[in-house]
């Protein structure tokens, strides 16, 4: 009989073996990235008693996949990485466990200097993430500064029966810095209210719903709100060219004028920032003229902004992004059409996705303050389907995709007949 592994022994060898992928890839020189490197992947056995390439452990003994090693290394040089850093801030002391708020069976993992999430996907989503990578590597050349997740490495861990893919991305929620309020939006309205059970947590995720009744849009100056937007309409078109959908905004809400959060947290704060670009306010500042320095220790790369007389700061970042408009994703949204109003549901296809997620933040969410006054202006409004251009491609997606499905599942059902008493 094999035993399971312990959630702490997975976690070992989570760190044992990043820290194990990470330490090869130094006898490798350094190259130019090569389009056959995003599809590599390399697999070592780690034995507990070790090996003459793999050090001794005590956790079970487990397979390491690391996927596109070479390719994910640039990443973190390109964001200012560097290997000893990325080492100690995954290796050195325990991960922090996180709650996940959504629907996902995913975990997630925090280091405890607040740098990076380590988040388990399932299959398809690493499978997806690996076919993503040379665009994702094309945007990043041309765009380093986005609110798009940045991705540091993609590993698999096989031990007694059990595989965890796992993910290592940039932190958007710094833990040093209390979040008052949070929100995973998607621009829809379709079950986007958080439920009762998240409701009554200590640190509650609300949703789109709930936004709309808790406040009434944060307000930035004309700078500011023009840069954000159009990171927000750079990026959404990305995931657009790439066919992706249902990925959310994760907003975090810091009220300055409320009580500071003490230093006795489980996070301290950060001992000098060891990422580029990975704050809110870096992450737009690519579009500000003359921008000034943003690492602040007070701040923590927070987006200033206000909401009614409070004065905030604003952290966010675009996530989860592993979702593909497949044929499963069709079938949802043609299912869900049909007993709610189509525009309201999340799934839908990455065009109208898109138009519906920036028409929501750029209107809803975020808000202009007028120089002269404390009026809100949309001096660039964001471009947007006409309600009867909406309604009339809706109205066609929907029967040709109904149509197709029905006729689709009538025929195997008479062919299961049919089947069923030529055996008889």
């Amino acid at each position: 009989m094999v035993c399971q592994p312990t959630a702490s022994a997975l976690k070992g060898a989570i760190q044992l073996g990043i820290g194990y992928a990470v330490g090869n890839l130094s006898s490798k020189p350094d190259r130019d990235v090569l389009m056959q490197d995003f599809s590599v992947v390399e697999s070592v056995f780690l034995p507990s008693e070790g090996s003459n390439l793999t050090p001794a452990h005590h956790f079970p003994d487990f397979r390491l996949k690391t996927y596109a090693p070479l390719a994910f290394r640039y990443f973190r040089e390109l964001f200012g990485i560097k290997p000893d850093d990325y080492l100690y801030s995954i290796c050195n002391e325990p991960l922090i466990e996180l709650s996940n708020p959504g629907a996902s069976s995913s975990w997630f993992y925090l280091t405890s200097d607040d740098e990076f999430i380590i988040k388990t996907v399932q299959h398809k989503e690493a499978e997806f993430l690996q076919k993503l990578l040379p665009g994702y590597y094309m945007n990043l050349n041309q765009n380093p500064r986005t609110l798009l997740p940045k991705f540091y490495g993609l590993y698999c861990i096989q031990c007694s029966g059990i595989t965890v893919r796992v993910v290592v991305m940039n932190n958007v929620l710094p833990c040093a810095m209390k979040m008052h309020y949070k929100y995973d939006l998607k621009g829809s309205s379709y079950k986007r209210r958080a439920s009762r059970k998240e409701s009554a947590k200590q640190s509650p995720t609300f949703k789109d719903l709930d936004f709309q009744e808790m406040h009434e849009g944060l307000h930035f100056d004309s700078d500011t709100y023009n840069a954000l937007m159009k990171t927000l309409q750079r990026d959404c078109r990305v995931l657009e060219s790439f066919k992706i959908m249902d990925y959310s905004l994760l907003l975090g809400i810091h009220v300055l004028d409320r009580k500071p959060l003490g230093r006795g947290s489980r996070c301290d704060s950060r001992k000098g920032q060891k990422v580029l670009y990975s704050t809110a306010l870096e992450s737009i500042q690519g579009n500000v003229k003359d921008p000034e320095p943003v690492v602040d220790d007070d701040t923590f790369g927070g987006i200033p902004a206000k909401h009614k007389d409070e004065n905030l700061l604003i952290f966010l970042g675009i996530i989860d992004i592993l979702q593909s408009y497949r044929f499963i994703k069709k079938v949802e949204h043609s299912w869900k059409a049909l007993v709610h109003d189509g525009d309201t549901v999340s799934v839908h296809r990455p065009s109208f996705y898109a138009d519906r997620f920036l028409k929501f933040m750029g209107s809803t969410v975020f808000k202009k303050i007028h120089p002269s006054s404390s009026t809100i202006a949309l001096d660039d409004p964001l471009p947007s389907l006409s309600r009867s251009q909406s309604d009339s491609e809706l109205d066609v997606y929907l029967v040709g995709n109904v149509l197709f499905y029905f006729i689709l599942f009538y025929t195997i059902f008479i062919k299961n007949i049919f089947n069923s008493r030529v055996k008889g």
